[in-house]
């Protein structure tokens, strides 16, 4: 089925399948979907399709996307580098400092073979302190659930006369390329996705924006068009593993490979569950999550609690219930992926919840867009009691979905 005639939650769900999945054996429900992951972006804009963990190397300090760097390191070498690139892929898998790393790269006035900047050059050490004049990271606040549109044209009193957009346009200070960084560019309002996109459709011949997301979708359809587009798979279990253990942030040698099994590809999702409360907690999610019927209060007041234990803060509890609800996600979604495939489930904790599941394909896709809903209104600034009792309900009683 043509990924444009899915309802939209259901096209979501398709990109929830991983990367690293679609090579493996497959039954037809999965090819149609694996299929249309891709079909959805022209493949004029397509540099890869999607690049596994690779563990051979670790370009810049960054393990798995050694693919992509070396595919950068010929395309400079060529001369064909682009003026915008949109970086995609799961959380946590290190898109953004991959991005910021390769600025740093092209930058470089001494960079070496395999596009591997110098670390000692004066632009090196500029972007190290993020004070290089032609190099600027932008990211949504954290006190807004959106970029703001003043972040590329300035405030009110200063419109088109600051901003990144009234910089990027600037002469390169050090001679060469300009370089923007866009992190949470699936956040961008579309006041200012707007703005950006005629910068996108004519740059500056010295400019490279970058754009950091994890969600296609998300972004206008203009946007992704104007951009040459690079998806970063998950990274798999050794590689987490080794960076846990090198950066010392687990334990041992067993508590690191744990936390890898359970990451599902994302080192962000394994450091959270070095914290052996997240853990727990994700085990209880899944356990209730098991369970038929569905105990819809109880999941709503033990999330509410912990969501609550994060304080006062707006952003701390957005952070904590996003965290819960893709912890929701992996269940559905490794449940959907049982249901059409026989690779076995290598958490033993999520293999013991999904083991007493007894859902169809076609329920647990509508919980999954159901959850994937509930996610995405995190960021919409819903109250975030409302939203937690409005999923619970959808949850117990999913068919009402299909109305709403």
């Amino acid at each position: 089925m043509p990924q444009e005639v899915l309802p939209k939650w259901q096209r979501r769900s398709v990109g929830l399948f991983r990367c690293d999945i679609v090579s493996k054996r497959m039954c037809d429900f999965k090819k149609c979907h694996a299929t249309s992951l891709f079909s959805s972006v022209p493949s004029c804009t397509m540099i890869s399709v999607a690049y596994g963990s690779d563990t051979r190397m670790a370009w810049e300090g960054i393990e798995g996307h050694d693919a992509i760097a070396a595919d950068f390191a010929r395309i400079v070498d060529s001369g064909r580098l682009g003026g915008a690139y949109l970086f995609v892929g799961f959380g946590g898998v290190g898109k953004g400092t991959f991005a910021q790393k390769l600025a740093k790269s092209l930058l470089c006035s001494a960079v070496e073979s395999g596009l591997v900047s110098c670390g000692r050059c004066a632009s090196c050490i500029q972007c190290d302190a993020q004070t290089h004049p032609d190099y600027e990271v932008v990211q949504k606040p954290v006190d807004r659930t959106t970029i703001p549109l003043e972040t590329f044209i300035g405030d009110a009193e200063h419109r088109m006369k600051e901003g990144l957009l009234r910089r990027i346009w600037r002469k390169p200070a050090l001679g060469g390329r300009r370089i923007a960084v866009i992190l949470d560019a699936d956040a961008m309002s579309d006041e200012a996705a707007n703005c950006l996109l005629k910068t996108l459709e004519e740059p500056p011949d010295h400019a490279v924006i970058i754009l950091v997301g994890s969600s296609l979708e998300r972004l206008l359809p203009t946007i992704r068009s104007r951009c040459q587009i690079i998806r970063f798979g998950s990274l798999d279990v050794e590689t987490i593993a080794k960076v846990l253990l090198s950066s010392e942030e687990a334990p041992d040698e067993l508590s690191a490979a744990a936390g890898a099994r359970m990451a599902g590809g994302s080192l962000e999702r394994a450091r959270q569950l070095l914290d052996p409360a997240f853990a727990e907690f994700r085990e209880h999610v899944h356990g209730l999550l098991s369970e038929r019927p569905l105990r819809g209060v109880t999941i709503s007041r033990d999330v509410t609690a912990l969501v609550e234990a994060a304080g006062k803060e707006s952003q701390p509890r957005r952070a904590r219930l996003r965290m819960v609800f893709e912890f929701v996600i992996e269940f559905y979604r490794e449940a959907l992926r049982m249901s059409v495939t026989e690779i076995p489930i290598a958490d033993a904790t999520l293999r013991a919840g999904l083991e007493r599941w007894s859902g169809e394909a076609e329920e647990t896709s509508l919980l999954l867009g159901i959850t994937l809903d509930a996610l995405e209104s995190i960021d919409r600034n819903a109250n975030l009691t409302v939203l937690i009792d409005a999923w619970t309900a959808l949850l117990e009683r999913p068919k009402l979905s299909q109305h709403a």
